[in-house]
């Protein structure tokens, strides 16, 4: 993963110092800006850190010039599941569409930016180095919890609706939220739906989701450790158009 400008670099880390660094900056953002916890949280050391870190693959985007860790990705194939026990995401979603379709499947989550490097390029090669990643592995559907701030489904009715109007996935890759956690996401008509106010209500990494074909679960998860309504978000590689290939694995104008 070395193919990029040499004011970034991309990589999986391989030592404790780089996936301690990856667990800072999930600490500043996760816990400092949204206000998140954890049991294994280490607020002395400053590191955002659950059970399922040894099982995931941590993508890193780090800014040369300051040596700063400017984003990550981590990522959780089926066999590290199996290791894990579980996917990350099976405590709020039931997978089993997924899960019974025969299909490789890559597991998403904690992906977060810099404060510093966030409207950047950062996230462009955050992208780019997932896109080498599912390649690499032959993935075939890119899945993962992603989050709005918050845990007032009412407050956030509007792109919650949107979401379940215009991007229900449909049936054979529709995980839905256990009966446990379930949430409605159909809170407000679609007919009275405020599309532009809805999109400007949605986190960049769910519009990007949606910019590349994905579609979200049936149901919401509400997350009080971590102060977040969460949403399942789904993505088929094979169903991507050439744009949205493009796009996903940066070589837009290329």
């Amino acid at each position: 993963m070395s193919d990029v400008p040499a004011e970034f670099e991309v990589k999986l880390a391989d030592t404790a110092a780089e996936l301690h660094a990856a667990q800072a900056l999930r600490y500043d953002v996760f816990v400092r800006e949204l206000g998140g916890g954890g049991p294994l949280v280490d607020h002395e050391q400053g590191l955002e850190r659950d059970r399922f870190d040894p099982f995931f693959d941590h993508l890193l985007v780090t800014h040369v010039p300051t040596r700063t860790v400017a984003g990550v990705y981590r990522l959780l194939r089926q066999e590290q599941a199996e290791r894990a026990g579980q996917f990350y995401s099976e405590d709020e979603y039931d997978l089993g569409a997924l899960k019974s379709s025969g299909r490789p499947l890559l597991e998403l989550g904690r992906s977060c930016l810099h404060r510093d490097f966030r409207g950047g390029m950062a996230m462009y090669h955050l992208w780019n180095g997932l896109a080498r990643y599912v390649q690499e592995h032959g993935i075939e559907i890119l899945f993962g919890v992603a989050s709005f701030h918050g845990t007032d489904p009412a407050a956030l009715a509007q792109p919650l609706s949107m979401l379940r109007h215009g991007h229900l996935a449909p049936p054979g890759l529709r995980v839905r939220a256990l009966p446990q956690h379930y949430q409605s996401m159909d809170l407000v008509p679609q007919e009275q739906l405020d599309r532009v106010a809805a999109m400007k209500a949605t986190p960049a990494l769910i519009k990007a989701y949606l910019r590349l074909g994905g579609f979200v679960g049936d149901g919401a998860y509400v997350d009080h450790g971590f102060n977040t309504t969460d949403v399942c978000l789904v993505l088929d590689v094979h169903q991507m158009t050439e744009r949205q290939k493009r796009l996903y694995s940066g070589q837009v104008g290329r």
